[in-house]
């Protein structure tokens, strides 16, 4: 793995303000999601690295704003965000190295537009799912634009339209492991991810996931949770063939830990009520050599 340093210049990030703007955007990702950070400096191509953790640090800091505060207060703090990305940046150094590498990669506006809106409406309204085309709404509004305004920096130009469908089926995918695997996080803070009917279908309320009772309503229920959340995976993995060459390492192994927590989350069953799942330690370092080396 190339030093920090020499991945900036293979990306032809050269400038030392740039260069410092590019590392607090990795910072942040460090900071944050140390599993697709280390999977991005272990796996990608060199020259792919600092955008794609521009992109993801950026996804990353409107998520936040998104899902903390006031309705007020998350309403306008993503308006500042898009003015500030719109005038370049301003002070933010992850708002400019993001900035700096749509215009590099040449990632079309309509992506970002769109996921900042959703961030107002979908996700800093969020209100829970009723039904499975809830579910979709939120994949359609706020994590399919989200998931690419990351990942769409690996294509000059932005993602076709067979690319950018199978990022859908990623997300999607994503979203489903994301929210079994903090079910109890999520329903402590008075958020639940799961849609409405499927609860009705198996004889579970609310009160008893939050009570975190073990039952054979509750049993079924995430078990046909887990499978819809498997059967998703199954359908995202040819993401990796819509990918850059210089990507499909870590699209491999993003899905690879994916599954991997997914069938911790099979494992606990009702105990996921109580804890949220993790990746482990020692499993997503295994996977990581592994892809690492090749094997």
């Amino acid at each position: 793995m190339p030093s920090w340093r020499r991945t900036l210049t293979s990306a032809d990030v050269t400038g030392p303000a740039l260069r410092a703007d590019y590392t607090a955007a990795a910072r942040r990702v460090l900071s944050r999601e140390k599993a697709p950070y280390l999977a991005l400096r272990l796996l990608a191509a060199p020259p792919l690295v600092p955008y794609l953790t521009a992109g993801l640090a950026f996804m990353n800091l409107v998520d936040d704003i998104a899902e903390n505060g006031t309705a007020e207060e998350r309403s306008s703090g993503l308006a500042s965000l898009a003015e500030r990305l719109a005038a370049g940046g301003g002070t933010d150094p992850v708002l400019r190295a993001y900035a700096h590498a749509v215009s590099v990669r040449g990632l079309p506006d309509h992506w970002i537009k769109s996921f900042l809106a959703g961030a107002e409406t979908a996700e800093a309204g969020f209100t829970g799912f009723a039904t499975e085309a809830d579910f979709q709404a939120y994949v359609e509004a706020y994590a399919w634009p989200g998931i690419t305004v990351f990942t769409g920096l690996q294509y000059p130009g932005g993602p076709d339209a067979e690319q950018a469908a199978a990022w859908r089926r990623f997300v999607d995918a994503a979203q489903r492991v994301d929210f079994l695997a903090d079910l109890a996080g999520d329903l402590a803070s008075g958020r639940l991810c799961l849609p409405l009917d499927r609860l009705d279908g198996h004889g579970v309320t609310r009160t008893d996931l939050e009570q975190g009772r073990d039952t054979t309503g509750v049993r079924a229920l995430l078990a046909g949770e887990c499978a819809l959340a498997r059967a998703a995976l199954d359908a995202a993995r040819d993401v990796v063939g819509h990918s850059d060459p210089g990507l499909r390492r870590v699209g491999r192994t993003m899905l690879e830990l994916m599954a991997h927590q997914l069938t911790l989350v099979e494992r606990a069953g009702p105990a996921a009520l109580s804890q949220d799942i993790g990746y482990g330690t020692l499993a997503p370092l295994r996977i990581l050599a592994r892809a690492a080396t090749g094997r």
